[in-house]
Parts: C-alpha cells; structure tokens; sequence
C-alpha cells in the first residue's frame, strides 16, 4: 500500500468521530504491539483515515521509540512483519478521523516528541477549542509544529512543563489545566503510561488489564478483543497513571461537578457491545427506540433498522410497539464506513454499494424504518426511495435522535449549518424532501434516559454548550459560529 496516497471518500450522511485512541503496558515484558493492533481494530469505527502504533522497551535504551503510521484501515497498514519490529513492551495506538487538520500523513497519530527529559508518545481523542490561541503563543516563543492538529500543541506543553518539574504526570497536569475543549489522551513515556479524560468526559476512556498486562481504551469493545477485563472509566478530569511499582495512580485534580459526556456515542458513534460510563451502549439504543415508539406511534407491518446502529433502536421500538422487527437491508461486510468513488457525484450510487433492500422483507408491508439521525438527508432520501422499489406500500421514518440544528466543537464532525437538513426546514418539511410518509425524532427530554441519567452535551441539538465555543473554528466552516450567532452556553 503507497502510504502517501490518501484518496478516501466518506459517506456523506453520516457524522465522523475523530478517533480512538488504545495503550497498553506489559509488566512482564511481553511485545504489545500486537495487542494494539487488535485494539485498534475493534476501535477501526472511531476513525478510518489513518492508524498508527509507537512502542517503547521499558528495558531498553532510555528514550528509543519505535513507531508505525499509515493511511487507510488497520489492516490494510499493518502486515505480520511490521507489527513483530515493533518491538516494545509499552506502546499506544490511534486510529484517526480528520475534524481538526488535513487528512495527511505527518497529522497521523500517535505523536512522538523527542525532547531534554526524553521521549513522549502521544495519542489524542478530540479537539481543543483553545487550539488556535496556544499555538500562536507556542510560535511566538519559537516552536516549529511539524503537524496542522491541535494534539501537538497538547503534546508541546506537556513537554515544556516537564522540564520544570519531577515527574511526567505533574506535566501532564499543569499542561492540561491551559487546554479546554475535548479530550480522551493516551501517553506513553518511558516508565509510564497515562490516561487523561477532560474534566467534562465528552469522550470515554476505560481501564482494562490482561494477566500482568494495563490496558487504556476508547471503548471496552476493544478490551473484549483482546481478552482483557474491564477494570473502571477514566473518570471525567481524571489522570491515571500505570506503572510497575503502583499500578494505576490517580489524579483528580481537574474532577468537577459538571460534566457533558457526547451523547452521540451512545446514540451512534460507539459500538453497541461497549458500555460507557456504565450504561451499555446497546441497551442505551434499545430505550431510544421504546421512547420513539411511545411518543411517535404509527400503524404498520414491520419495523427495520438502518445498519448498524439503526438495529437495536429498531427492535427498541418493536419490542414496546408490538409489531414484528424485520431485518430489510443487507449490508456489504466490506464497506466500512468510508470507501473510495471516483467523483463526489457518485454519492447516490454509493449508498446501493454499502445497502441493498431484501425485496421479500418489505413488498407489500407498511415499513417503520429506524436510523440514528439525518444529517443531509441525501442517504435518508435514498434509503427511502430503496425501499419503496422494493415494494414497501408505506415508509415511516423515525430518528433515534433529535434533529441536528447547530455545529459541534468537541470532535464530532457535523457540517456548517446550512448544509444541515433541518436548519430552516420544519419536520414536515424534511419529510417531504426524503419522500417519506410519515418521519419524528427523539424527543430532546428523552436523551437524559439514554446515558443512564448522567449529565450529557445536547449543543448540536439545542445550540446549548458545556463551555464557551470558540470564537475561531481551526475548521474554519461554522462562519455563524465565528460571529458567536445563535449559541450559548448552558
């Protein structure tokens, strides 16, 4: 594979996540590369435009890093020979989807910093609404960014504040204390490895361990994959630190009251078979659907969900409505969720590649069809049309979300406003354009029920944010934001 060829197409109706991040700590001395690899392939969802995997030997010569990183899928950058030079008993993994920064080979994660007191690896899960503002300063006083991402300027404080003090974890808490925004990090220096979770928990971070073995995560699906068993989250504001001499070390200087998990991981991003912050995923999808079908009830045959995440909201609404789910669409097991097309144009086309209609399912029966949200409303309209040349007599759309309205800043990748389908249009409206027969979303007071009753972020759906958004976007797409129009803070 020619790493520097970085053609990939997304599907365009869908939110991206930015990344996952995975690390690992051996005590024993055993290689973890391969470890990360099969982490990084449980997390491949999170992001699909590059990977990467630094290790270290803990044993070794003070400070040597090897490291890996590549465009495209896991397992399309890692072969048997690479992963077995990847010689090193701690190591961390990133797979990345691009919200902050080009889709490019030098902003590949995880970053490894050579400096004065050593050597850190770094790898980030988010985006720093303050980016813009540290990286001038960090100019001004001479620092040369060999990347666009807002995860250097994370990785240059910490190393400047380690030079000033004792130990890698009171560095990683000074520097985190300049930073706002979103982040889920995973560090490796030569001792240790730490976790860190913003103080507000928009994105997860769970603790693992395997025989002699510490595990950090993005999701505990990827615990699962390597017969690791799930230990606690990070909690929001929380730094953790795992090492030989004191296990897991922790740090809850930056804890605080509020907190504002991404409710769109329990809604879409994450994989139904992780459980965050203690509310399963699945059974998170399951109450979305029973809350649709109490509120927004309509007669019909079947009910049938978009995959994957669509599923479990669907049987959620059959399981409360009583009528039979159905399976309807037949996904092609090789279309992740980006894939290449010659043209942009061909948007249409690609959504047949990934999705074909099981005529036998849906001919003749009045369908309630299921998906996690309309973004566009280009995939919607074409999931519709499907199903009606299948011969669906009726087509009743509902959303397991609530209707996107406003940006997100916290590493979702959700379009300017007006590209967003249900900016200016009434729900009426958005039926019509989609050429459904009936469509209602979740309702905005459900959501609380759908991450177990913890505080959660609603700002793509309520234009109301945990935190001050920035008055830059590093995106530079929301020019609505950039003249601070139409939001606040809750």
């Amino acid at each position: 594979m020619n790493n520097n060829i970085n053609t990939h197409y997304y599907e365009d109706d869908k939110m991206h996540e930015e990344c996952g991040v995975f690390g690992m700590y051996d005590f024993d001395g055993n290689d973890v590369s391969s470890s990360i690899y099969y982490g990084l392939f449980a997390l491949q969802h999170r992001g699909q435009e590059s990977c990467g995997i630094a290790v270290s030997d803990t044993d070794g010569p003070k400070g040597k890093v090897l490291s890996s990183k590549g465009m495209g899928l896991v397992n399309e950058v890692y072969t048997p020979d690479i992963l077995a030079n990847l010689k090193g008993n701690i190591g961390v993994g990133h797979v990345r989807y691009s919200t902050a920064g080009a889709s490019t080979i030098e902003n590949a994660q995880p970053l490894v910093l050579n400096y004065v007191k050593g050597t850190l690896g770094l790898a980030h899960n988010g985006n720093l609404v303050n980016a813009p503002e540290l990286r001038r300063q960090l100019e001004l006083s001479g620092a040369i960014f060999q990347t666009t991402i807002d995860s250097e300027v994370i990785a240059y404080h910490i190393a400047r504040e380690r030079v000033k003090c004792s130990c890698v974890e009171e560095a990683v808490l000074r520097a985190l204390k300049k930073v706002k925004g979103s982040y889920s990090l995973v560090i490796m220096s030569p001792r240790k490895l730490i976790g860190a979770r913003d103080p507000f928990g928009f994105r997860p971070l769970c603790i693992g361990k395997r025989d002699n073995a510490y595990v950090l995560a993005s999701e505990s699906c990827a615990l699962d994959t390597i017969g690791a068993e799930f230990i606690r989250d990070v909690e929001p504001g929380e730094v953790v630190t795992i090492s030989p001499e004191y296990g897991i070390s922790s740090f809850r200087n930056m804890c605080q009251k509020d907190t504002a998990r991404c409710i769109f991981e329990y809604i879409y991003f994450a994989r139904p078979d992780s459980v965050i912050d203690g509310m399963s995923v699945y059974d998170s999808r399951i109450i979305a659907g029973r809350c649709l079908a109490k509120d927004s009830p309509v007669d019909a045959d079947i009910v049938v969900g978009v995959p994957e995440s669509g599923n479990a909201a669907a049987l959620g609404y059959s399981m409360e409505s009583g009528i039979p789910y159905g399976t309807a669409f037949v996904k092609n097991t090789y279309v992740g969720r980006t894939f290449i097309k010659p043209q942009q144009s061909q948007r249409e086309s690609s959504v047949r590649v990934k999705l074909n209609v099981l005529k036998e399912a849906v001919a003749g029966k009045r369908v309630i069809m299921i998906d996690d949200s309309i973004v566009r409303g280009t995939t919607s309209d074409r999931i519709v049309g499907m199903l009606r040349e299948a011969g669906a007599t009726e087509v009743h759309v509902r959303i397991s979300s609530p209707p996107f309205l406003y940006p997100c800043y916290f590493g979702t990748d959700i379009p300017d406003r007006e590209q967003l389908i249900a900016y200016n249009r009434s729900v009426d409206d958005i039926c019509k354009v989609i050429g459904a027969d009936s469509l209602a979303y979740l309702e905005l007071e459900r959501l609380i029920e759908l991450s177990g009753g913890k505080e959660y972020c609603h700002g793509c759906f309520s234009g109301q944010y945990p935190m001050q958004p920035p008055t830059e976007d590093i995106r530079g797409e929301h020019e609505d934001f950039k003249r601070g129009e139409d939001s606040n803070v809750k």
